[in-house]
């Protein structure tokens, strides 16, 4: 089964199980562990409000803190890691590369260019399914590209991350206290 088809039947599954006036407003399909997938389910109530489900492959609700907090984490740094790769406009900055190549020429072009393309690949269209492979995936093929276009520099893409870690953990907060289950 496709991953959008998974997301819309747990879209589904868990829009039975809601007030109604309540809808599933998304759902971001995690894998913190090898084979341990967590569905996170944000739902816009009626009253205005956003709450959160965390579904487990199983099809069972996610009822541990840390399992919850692993699924959020992986699922905000892998949509950080997308955001900034490149530079946070991948599709800019390869049409620069080709504009550059057709009036300058530049040695190591063609390799920037071919980087480029690469951490394309990789990123690939939603929706995508955020585990510690995606993100490793993203940050080499960042890194490929970073040291193409500077090899000396340091890694732009690293400091944005370490810096994301108060968004995550902003966001993590967020999805704990509007979680629709006590946690343990």
């Amino acid at each position: 089964m496709a991953l959008s088809e998974e997301l819309e039947r747990v879209a589904e599954v868990v829009g039975t199980q809601i007030e109604p006036g309540d809808a599933v407003s998304g759902v971001l399909a995690t894998e913190p562990e090898p084979g341990a997938r967590i569905y996170l389910c944000s739902i816009d109530g009626a009253d205005g409000t956003r709450s959160w489900i965390g579904v487990g492959g199983d099809g069972g609700i996610v009822a541990r803190r840390s399992e919850l907090r692993a699924a959020v984490s992986i699922a905000a740094l892998c949509e950080v890691a997308v955001d900034v790769a490149g530079g946070g406009d991948l599709e800019g900055l390869t049409a620069s590369l080709a504009e550059l190549r057709e009036r300058e020429a530049p040695e190591g072009i063609e390799d920037a260019e071919e980087a480029a393309r690469a951490l394309r690949a990789v990123i690939g269209d939603p929706p995508q399914l955020a585990s510690p492979e995606r993100l490793d995936g993203i940050g080499a093929a960042t890194r490929r590209l970073e040291r193409e276009l500077d090899p000396g520099g340091a890694s732009p893409f690293a400091a944005a991350l370490q810096g994301a870690q108060g968004a995550v953990q902003e966001l993590q907060r967020e999805v704990e206290a509007g979680y629709r289950i006590p946690l343990s």
